[in-house]
């Protein structure tokens, strides 16, 4: 979703012929200068007459004016600011009068760019699909797995830039171990296990930062709290989709499919149309457009998942979860760009050519996971 701005035409008054015989050319435009010495008489200032340039075959004699100036210091200075009159004023070519890399320089048009590699975000998007699609299918614990080693990466992934940037030290092992245990809790015993794992995680969370010095405690367990409930916490909520009931594995494809499309169309229509910035100090190639793109393009998505892959689903409750899953992604995308912006990074991690780390593309699921879960039990129960 990255926009690339086109290159703005040289003004008008940018263009004119060089001045190759001043050094005031290169500097910029200098306030003209008298040509002698100012005497005050008579109540004007009176100025000496500019020495004139005899024509060819002129009297040899023509020339003392220009000697005289030239050996008197006063007048020195007009003998200098006769630049024109020494040069050759042969007509040239019109040439930009600013200096290459200064600001009116001009600015060739360039093409948008799509802002990250397509081929390798396409191939890494191809085969995660095919792995969620075949484990979510085949085997539903397989795919708890797939979740359980995605939240343990993402953890991994916070942690380590926690520390690099801001020297935070979160313990990684008790979070990777709860995170583990909410997703199945989650996923054998519903929310409430859930809600047991997450306590259990932040409890442990305490106890092990005990083993080391106090400085910085509660800067570090506040860190891994938050941590355990962005990542895994929020995780679990789609183990909860897959274990609600018979159609589990359509109502996680259908969250899937529904977060895409909408983090599609706002890329697509923000690429392509997107002039108004919608959050300029958070995400600068974020734009209202895309936003517009990424809601209709989640309805139409919405619509046709409830009708044909949820039972009992009803396409005008399609149309409320696209909307639904288009905000809460784009906030959830906007969340961690807060983040990444106050660590000072760009992406979270390199794992995935393309795409940046795991937790880049976690950013918009994660938060859309609980509002998805919400709107099927209330449209459609629990199973």
């Amino acid at each position: 979703m990255n926009e690339s701005s086109w290159g703005t035409p040289p003004g008008a008054g940018q263009w004119g012929p060089p001045d190759h015989g001043s050094a005031a050319s290169l500097r910029g435009a200098a306030p003209p200068v008298p040509a002698g010495p100012v005497h005050d008489g008579g109540g004007a200032a009176q100025t000496r007459p500019m020495p004139i340039v005899p024509e060819p075959g002129g009297h040899q004699d023509d020339h003392r004016d220009i000697r005289d100036d030239r050996d008197n210091p006063e007048h020195r200075g007009a003998a200098r600011l006769s630049g024109p009159l020494f040069r050759d004023d042969r007509p040239q070519e019109p040439m930009p009068t600013s200096l290459p890399g200064s600001d009116s320089d001009p600015v060739k048009p360039q093409k948008k760019s799509a802002g990250r590699n397509l081929r390798a975000a396409i191939g890494v998007g191809v085969g995660l699909g095919a792995v969620i699609l075949a484990s979510l299918f085949v085997y539903k614990p397989v795919f708890i797995g797939v979740i359980a080693i995605a939240v343990v990466v993402g953890l991994w992934e916070l942690t380590s830039r926690l520390a690099e940037r801001k020297d935070i030290r979160v313990p990684l092992v008790p979070l990777a171990i709860g995170g583990t245990a909410m997703v199945i809790a989650g996923y054998v015993r519903g929310a409430e296990g859930a809600w047991v794992a997450m306590a259990l995680t932040a409890l442990a969370v305490l106890v092990w930062r005990m083993t080391e010095a106090p400085q910085n405690y509660l800067r570090d367990v506040t860190a891994a709290v938050f941590s355990a409930f962005y990542v895994p916490f929020l995780a679990t909520f789609v183990a909860l989709m897959l274990a609600a009931a018979d159609d589990g594995p359509q109502r996680v494809l259908t969250f899937l499919l529904l977060t895409v499309v909408s983090d599609t169309g706002a890329y697509a229509i923000g690429w392509r149309f997107g002039r108004k910035k919608l959050a300029p100090r958070i995400s600068p190639g974020k734009t209202r457009e895309g936003l517009v793109g990424a809601v209709l393009f989640a309805m139409v998505a919405g619509a046709l998942c409830m009708q044909f892959l949820i039972k009992d689903g009803a396409w005008w409750q399609g149309l409320l979860l696209g909307v639904a899953v288009a905000v809460s992604a784009t906030l959830g995308d906007l969340g961690e760009s807060m983040i990444k912006r106050d660590l000072g990074i760009k992406d979270m991690g390199t794992l995935l050519p393309g795409h940046g780390g795991i937790m880049d593309r976690l950013d918009s699921l994660l938060p859309t996971a609980p509002v998805v879960w919400l709107l099927f039990v209330i449209f459609v129960g629990s199973g």
